[in-house]
């Protein structure tokens, strides 16, 4: 069973934390978490890009000239794709580049982005924040003393508008949800700096 230091806001060992060997100690899945990732990627496209064919540009509607005789190449329209605004063959038309995962892949990746934050020693449990009001100030002042990387996911147990306001302004650090957590954005951060009660909210949503 994974044991993690649980830290106060100044950087100071309270307390050591048992973690759920079957979500925090699991062997990662490469191929798992990398399809996440992919289908994660694939999601964020709004693939609402379009272009118009010939039958779609306006215009062209007259055969610019006669079928033979006058020595060009024969035409029937000038919206033809080798016109200049002509219309455009084969190009991009609204899709959907979303990439479905089943619910078994999801787990197994989510648990194995977890367990390699921890087998890397990139995972920090914090006892609370302690914010009475919004301060970015006290915000960089508790991730400096943590010592945490240039990019840092915190994971919430659930919204707090004083730690999320506090936070939004740092460089390199985003605040997420228990609920909104993925294997992305776990995997694309140098620290994950959870709040002891986020722990017990995914050990209880992951069990």
């Amino acid at each position: 069973m994974p044991n993690v230091s649980v830290f106060d806001a100044t950087g100071k060992k309270v307390e050591e934390l048992a973690l759920s060997e079957g979500i925090f100690g699991v062997t990662p899945n490469v191929p798992a978490m990398h399809l996440m990732v992919v289908s994660y990627l694939a999601n964020q496209r709004q693939g609402t890009q379009s272009t118009l064919t010939r039958s779609e540009v306006s215009g062209g509607g007259k055969k610019p000239w006669r079928q033979k005789g006058t020595g060009h190449a024969r035409q029937g329209s000038t919206r033809a794709p080798q016109w200049t605004h002509g219309g455009i063959a084969h190009g991009p038309k609204p899709r959907e580049y979303g990439i479905s995962v089943n619910k078994k892949v999801k787990r197994l990746a989510m648990k194995s982005a977890l367990s390699s934050k921890v087998a890397g020693n990139e995972l920090v449990v914090l006892d609370q924040f302690g914010l009475s009001e919004i301060k970015t100030k006290e915000v960089v002042k508790v991730l400096g003393a943590l010592e945490t990387g240039k990019k840092t996911l915190i994971v919430l147990p659930e919204k707090d508008d004083t730690i999320y306001r506090s936070a939004r302004n740092i460089a390199g650090v985003k605040t997420t949800l228990v609920s909104t957590l993925n294997v992305y954005d776990i995997l694309n951060c140098d620290t994950l700096l959870v709040l002891k009660d986020a722990v017990a909210k995914i050990e209880e949503v992951y069990a």
